[in-house]
C-alpha cells in the first residue's frame, strides 16, 4: 500500500476539513503538537498545530498530514496527488472544489486517455490530479 503524507505551513488541520467535504473522507485521527507527552514539548506557539493527520477516504485510501516546523517546510513542488473518480460528473464536481481559491493548470475535460482529467494546485499549495479514466485504461 501507499499513502501519501503532506506538509503544511500551518494549514493541516483547515485542509483536511476541507479534504474530508470535498472528497467524502473521514479524519480518523489529528493530534494536536500540544498532545505529545511531557517530555516532548511542543515548540512555543506550535502546541495548537497538527502532529500528525490521518483521513480515510471511501475507496479505502489513506491520506495523513502534519504542520511541518517552519524550518523544515518547503513549498510542495514534483509530485500530485492523484484521485481517481468512476464518473465524470462527480470528478468534475471534486477537481472544482478542489481547485476553488487554488490555481488550475489543466482544465477538467475529457482527454484521448480520461473521461475527464483536470490539474490544480488548491488553496492550501497541493497539487491535484483528478482523473475519470477511459474504459480499460
Amino acid at each position: 500500500m501507499l499513502n501519501a503524507y503532506l506538509f503544511y505551513q500551518d494549514t493541516c488541520e483547515a485542509a483536511f476539513n476541507f479534504y474530508a467535504k470535498v472528497l467524502g473522507g473521514k479524519i480518523d485521527a489529528m493530534m494536536r503538537s500540544s498532545d505529545a507527552p511531557p517530555d516532548m514539548p511542543a515548540a512555543p506557539g506550535r502546541e495548537k498545530m497538527i502532529m500528525h493527520a490521518r483521513m480515510s477516504l471511501p475507496d479505502g485510501s489513506v491520506l495523513m498530514a502534519s504542520d511541518a516546523p517552519p524550518e523544515h517546510f518547503a513549498k510542495p513542488q514534483g509530485f500530485s496527488i492523484s484521485f481517481t473518480v468512476k464518473d465524470p460528473a462527480d470528478g468534475e464536481r471534486k477537481f472544482n472544489a478542489l481547485a476553488d481559491g487554488g490555481t488550475v493548470t489543466m482544465p477538467f475535460s475529457k482527454t484521448f486517455w480520461a473521461k475527464g482529467f483536470g490539474m490544480c494546485v488548491d488553496k492550501f499549495g497541493i497539487p491535484w490530479m483528478v482523473n475519470c479514466p477511459a474504459e480499460g485504461m
